[in-house]
This record gives C-alpha cells, structure tokens and sequence, in this order.
C-alpha cells in the first residue's frame, strides 16, 4: 500500500500545474457597468503586504483591459505607489529530446516499472490461490471423503477423517478469501496505472492531451508600500471595449385607463474573457470611446475670386464638369470657394436606479445578473414609466377613409431615452414597430395605435357646387368637397381632419381658398386641419372649397 500511495502522489505532482506563485492573488469580478461601447469591470482582493514595499500580482482579469483606463483603492494602512498591467509568461518546462517534459518522462518511467511490479504480485497472488484450489480437490476426492475406502469398517477411523476434512478446508478457505480481495485490490490499481499510462503516452506522442499551458496570463500588478505587515481589500476597475448595449423599448397601451407604459430595456453583449456570474449590472448611456475633445473653429478668410478661379468655373459651365471636382482641383492649387452652406408581481424595472450625470444617464439594477463571454445578446429590464400622453383620432379621408388613433407623448427628455426601435402593443395586441428618436427637436412624439372600426368619415366631390368656366384669358375651376364623420362609440372624442388644396409656384397660377368651414390653412404647405370634439353617437359634416384660375390655353396636373 505504500508503494501505492508513492505512485499515487508522484503522478498527481507531475499531472498539476507544476508553478504556483506563493503570493499570487485571485479577483473576483462584483460589478460591471456597460457602456453602450464598452464595459468597466469592478473586481475585488484581498492582500497581504509586508513592511515596506509589496507587489500584489492578481490573476483573474480580462485580456482585453485597456492598461490607461485602472483605477485602484484599497483599505488599510498602506500607500499605494504603482498599478499597472502586465503579461505573465509561465516559465517553460524542461523537456526531453523528442520535445515530452522531464516530469512527463519520469511519471511514464515510474508508471512502467510499478506495472512490472505489480504483475508479479498479481501473479504471485494466482500460484498461492492455484495451490489452494489443488489441497481442496485432493482432499474432496480422496477415497476416505468418499466414503471407498477401508475407513467405513471403523466408526472411529471415519470420524476422525470428517474433522480432518472440515478443519482444512475451512483453513483453505479462509486463506482463498484474503488472497481474492488483495488480488482484486492490486488489479483495480493496475487498471488505473494503465489508464494513466495510456494518457502519458498520447501526450507524449502528440494525441492533444495537453497537461502544460504556457500562454500568455493577464495580471494587474499593484505596488504597496507600508511600515507595517498589513491585510486588506482590493478594489480595481478597468474598460474593456468587447462589451456593450443596445436600447429596445416596448410601448403598452390600454385603452381602458387611456395611460401608455414604456418598457425600457438593453440587450447587453459581452466578449471579455470572463463570464460574468451573479454580478451587480449597471448600464450608462455614456460612451468612453466617442470623442469628447470640443471642436474648434479657425479663421475663416474670404477675398476677390483670382482670375483662373473664374476661369475653371467658366470652363464647369461650358462643359458640363462636375462642380465639385474643379472645386477640388482649385482648393489644392490654392484657391478656395465658398458653398451654401396594476397588483402583479414584480418586474427588474422596481430594482433599478437612475444616477442623472452631467452628460449620461446611470441605471443600476439592483438585481445579480449572469452573462457568459459569448457575445450573444441577453435581455435586461432596465425600468417601466407610464408616460404623460393624450389621446386624439386622426383622419386624413382624401388618402385613407380609416380613423387612427394617435397617443401624444411628452416629457420624454426626463427618461433618458436613445435613439431605438419601439414594439407597439395596444390592449394586449402586437400593432407594430415604430422608432423613437428622442433627439428630434420636438416636444411631442406621436404613436399611431391602429385604426378605430367605430369611427366613420367619408369625403364626397360636391358636383353641383363644382364650377369650370372662362372669364377673358383666364379658365376659373373651382372644386368642392364635403367630409362628413360620425361617433358611433359609446364616448366622445377629440378628432382631427386633415385635407388639403393645391399650391403651386407658378405666379401665373392662382389659388384661392374661398370657404374652409373655419379650418386651419398652412400656407406652405396648403394642409388644413379641422380640431373638434364629437359626442357619442354624433354627426358633423365639414364642407369645402377652392378655386384655381391660370391660362386657357394651358391644362394643369390636377
């Protein structure tokens, strides 16, 4: 059994990695904020340092730290002079000819011979038990036993030959048992040895079992300095720029407490090196690898335009040359030109906080998250608001006889929202996606919902109101319409009318809007809205009309 145990030690020795740091410490990671490019992982340590100064090498860490980026604190009453990033190189392991490590050599050495030594045990073990067998058969088949011999004429003859036959092969037996189980007890061992043998030999004849890692390891090496021996914790973030986020917003509406709820949520990627297991997650709307560096604007000199400027203009007009091209030409030739310029449970959204920052938004989410190092996207609730939104119906009957119903929202600034996608769903129904750009100059973000079946509007050409006829050299054509909309619901509603008359910048065409039934006219852009409240099971009726005047001899696209 000792032998055994040698054996057994030797080839656990010679299987481990053979160079373990005596100080070496290991980080755990407990924190990562994710940028929306990029990711600072927070990791802790504990330390010991001795009296004047300590280098605290830590193992543990991404391979992707960006060495600028370290920041170190630490408790105790130590200084901390130095932090920086290193590669550790595992000292190569002294190796034979044929390329094998010595201690792979020896393992495989003292497997061998223990085998060698081991089958001469096992066959010793056999020889004893085959003797055994063979005083059992002689005894079991002697004339005595059998009851054929002499001995059956004399009671005390037989008698003493059955206690004969009882102590042996009771004494037989017992010796056969030991003889099993230390046979079984060396055999399970062989077995293993040979196993282990096997595995020797296919790394020793390249067959990929790798037992030495000599690659490069990312360490954060810490220098302390103290006048006493001193134990304490390490804290040390650093950026990482495989990681980030992505914003996916979900918008709720239910037409029963007329309230809209935005689900605002990241789908966060990570591909550090480290899985991140049960860690606090923040996610920041900052960016640490955009520019923050404020442009600055120079002298801007204009003067008369030289000679052979006009002259490569002259030549882009007769010629057809780009414009852009002779500008260019001319800029490197030095002269330059100027151009015009409800009681459910609880959701991660109630475990987040938000930390308002001078130039980004912080949620921390009060919850542990698990994200393996595999670059896949893993969604994380980041908070739910009910918005402040009105309601109001929408009509444009020239293009859609449909009535949509549109949720006006406000305040959308104070959510801290990015520029992303949106999943519309209304009364429990997927109606579409959409896209929220909180960065358009607008107070106001309109979210149509869908058409409303018990909202009726119809446009009719009025044709007897509609007039053509000529005065002079001018032909006068005037167009009306009528628009009528009906509530056939049980509550009344704010709805807008849009429709629209022709505009044109022809001065010899004249337009003329003569009765709008007090609508809104954009003069730009010639659309009219109607605003009013219907009452349930009411009718209203908007009649309208314009005029166009331009030459009798011309046709105009109408």
């Amino acid at each position: 059994m000792k032998r055994i145990f040698l054996f057994t030690a030797l080839a656990t020795f010679s299987w481990k990695a053979l160079a373990t740091e005596k100080d070496l410490v290991k980080a755990t990671l407990s924190e990562v904020t994710v940028y929306s490019q990029g990711a600072q992982l927070h990791h802790k340590a504990n330390y010991t340092a001795k009296v004047g100064v300590t280098e605290v090498s830590i193992e543990g860490i991404s391979p992707y730290i960006d060495p600028k980026s370290i920041q170190v604190k630490a408790t105790g009453n130590v200084v901390i002079l130095d932090s920086k990033y290193v590669l550790y190189y595992p000292q190569p392991t002294q190796v034979t000819e044929d390329g094998v490590p010595l201690k792979i050599r020896r393992s495989i050495s003292v497997l061998e011979d223990s085998l060698s030594s081991w089958a001469f045990d096992i066959q010793e073990i056999d020889d004893e038990i085959g003797v055994l067998n063979a005083t059992k058969y002689i005894i079991s088949n002697n004339g005595s036993m059998k009851g054929t011999g002499k001995v059956n004429d004399s009671i005390q003859l037989l008698k003493s030959a059955v206690d004969y036959y009882a102590l042996k092969m009771n004494e037989i037996n017992k010796k056969l048992l030991v003889l099993q189980r230390k046979k079984a007890t060396k055999v399970n061992a062989k077995k293993e040895m040979e196993a282990r043998l096997e595995e020797l030999r296919n790394y020793q004849n390249g067959n990929g079992l790798n037992v030495e890692n000599n690659k490069a390891i990312p360490r954060v090496v810490i220098t302390l300095s103290s006048n006493e021996v001193v134990t304490g914790k390490l804290s040390f973030s650093y950026v990482v720029s495989q990681a980030g986020w992505t914003p996916l917003y979900d918008l709720r509406s239910d037409s029963s407490t007329g309230k809209i709820n935005l689900t605002y949520k990241a789908q966060v990627h990570q591909n550090s090196g480290l899985d991140w297991n049960d860690i606090r997650l923040n996610i920041s709307t900052n960016n640490p690898y955009a520019n923050k560096t404020k442009p600055e604007l120079n002298p801007w000199y204009i003067d008369y335009q030289a000679a052979y400027g006009r002259k490569l203009q002259e030549v882009a007009v007769c010629s057809g040359t780009n414009a852009g091209m002779i500008n260019t030409q001319a800029m490197n030739m030095g002269y330059s030109f100027t151009q015009k310029d409800l009681g459910e449970a609880l959701t991660a959204a109630n475990f987040t906080t938000v930390v308002q920052m001078l130039i980004a938004a912080e949620f921390k989410i009060d919850l542990p998250y698990s994200i393996p190092s595999n670059n896949d996207q893993h969604m994380v609730l980041i908070k739910q608001s009910d918005l402040a939104t009105s309601f109001k119906y929408y009509a444009v009957p020239k293009m859609d006889p449909g009535v949509y119903l549109v949720a006006q929202m406000t305040k959308l600034d104070e959510l801290q929202l990015i520029p992303a996608k949106a999943n519309i769903f209304f009364d429990g129904s997927y109606i579409g996606e959409t896209y929220i750009d909180p960065t358009r100059m607008e107070d106001t973000l309109n979210l149509s919902l869908g058409k409303d079946p018990n909202i009726v509007v119809k446009r009719t050409l009025l044709k007897k109101e509609c007039k053509d006829k000529v005065i002079q050299d001018k032909r006068e054509r005037t167009f009306a319409y009528s628009i009528e909309v009906r509530n056939s619901k049980s509550s009344p509603i704010d709805i807008v009318i849009q429709d629209q008359i022709p505009i044109t910048q022809n001065t010899d065409i004249t337009i003329e809007s003569a009765n709008l039934a007090k609508g809104r006219l954009n003069e730009r852009t010639g659309v009219i809205e109607w605003s009013f409240n219907l009452k349930p099971k009411e009718n209203k009726v908007i009649d309208f009309d314009y005029k166009i005047r331009h030459s009798k001899d011309q046709e105009i696209n109408i």
